[in-house]
């Protein structure tokens, strides 16, 4: 199992680029980026990819509805040739909370939507030219961007009908609030069953949760319950929550020492992780040697999981 870092925060540009290049220096072997209501993470990611040199840079996730697909084809794919190719677009629905009442845009048919949407962005993405006619999106289009390899799309996806098109169309999922039981029992097998009828490569199944290694798990899990509450409100996170028969977001987070945190790592590689992001949270009263102490064991584990 890979093993990377979730990065982000309210911060400059210049920081988060000097995020990427610590986490290189660090060992982490991905670094990725949410797309929320802040820093584009795609421009971030192309300016970290001329400070470093071999981690790789995702997004996770950049909403599809803001986005006609060509132009996040066009926008990807150049990231793809700014970053030598270590590049990989995670794109997602992001919710009806954020589509209709914020965006003013309808979220009607959220499945169908995404399926006519990588229908045009996976060509684009692999092959740089694309001929769709749907009921949505009726694009012909070319990319000319020809230092580009072609480009990995991971698909945020939790229901049944997400995951089979994550695995029959597009290189995997990246999940975010799901725990170890759903990921065994739920995520795994679609998306990989989903691949293998449709005969393609075996998918990336990356799951991201907040880590910390700490003595102090109560405290740190009653932190993680204030600040991650809103997932445990979203319905697509709820579902995914209720499937693993927990109370809420912090339930699955990974806490404990270091043997605790390993056994939570192989844990979620045995139940079908082929990545691990870290969304490392501070823990005690010293964040930084929390910080320090988390990423130790992380790095330590490259290789090892």
């Amino acid at each position: 199992m890979r093993i990377g870092i979730n990065l982000g925060g309210d911060v400059p540009v210049a920081q988060h680029v000097q995020q990427v290049i610590d986490a290189e220096a660090a060992g982490f072997e991905s670094a990725w980026f949410s797309n929320i209501f802040g820093t584009d993470p795609m421009t971030v990611i192309a300016l970290a990819g001329a400070r470093t040199a071999h981690i790789e840079l995702g997004t996770a996730v950049v909403p599809t509805y803001l986005r006609h697909p060509f132009a996040m084809a066009q926008e990807a794919v150049t990231v793809q040739a700014a970053t030598s190719g270590r590049f990989v677009l995670g794109i997602g629905l992001s919710h009806h909370v954020v589509v209709e009442n914020m965006w003013g845009l309808s979220y009607e048919h959220p499945a169908r939507h995404m399926e006519e949407y990588l229908k045009v962005l996976l060509p684009l993405a692999r092959e740089h030219k694309v001929g769709h006619a749907g009921d949505l999106y009726r694009t012909t289009a070319t990319l000319a961007v020809p230092d580009a390899a072609p480009l990995p799309v991971i698909v945020a996806a939790l229901a049944p009908r997400m995951l089979r098109l994550a695995g029959e169309l597009a290189d995997g999922t990246v999940t975010w609030m799901t725990g170890v039981r759903t990921i065994a029992a739920h995520v795994a097998p679609k998306i990989n069953a989903a691949a293998e009828a449709a005969g393609r490569p075996r998918p990336r199944v990356a799951v991201c949760l907040p880590v910390a290694v700490t003595e102090e798990i109560a405290a740190t899990r009653e932190a993680c319950a204030r600040i991650f509450q809103i997932y445990g409100r979203l319905p697509n996170y709820r579902r995914m929550l209720d499937k693993e028969g927990v109370e809420g977001p912090a339930d699955v987070a990974i806490l404990g020492d270091e043997a605790a945190v390993e056994r939570q790592l192989r844990d979620l590689a045995a139940a079908g992780a082929t990545d691990f992001i870290a969304g490392i949270v501070p823990a005690g009263a010293d964040t930084a040697a929390s910080i320090a102490r988390t990423t130790a064991l992380l790095t330590g584990l490259i290789g090892k999981t």
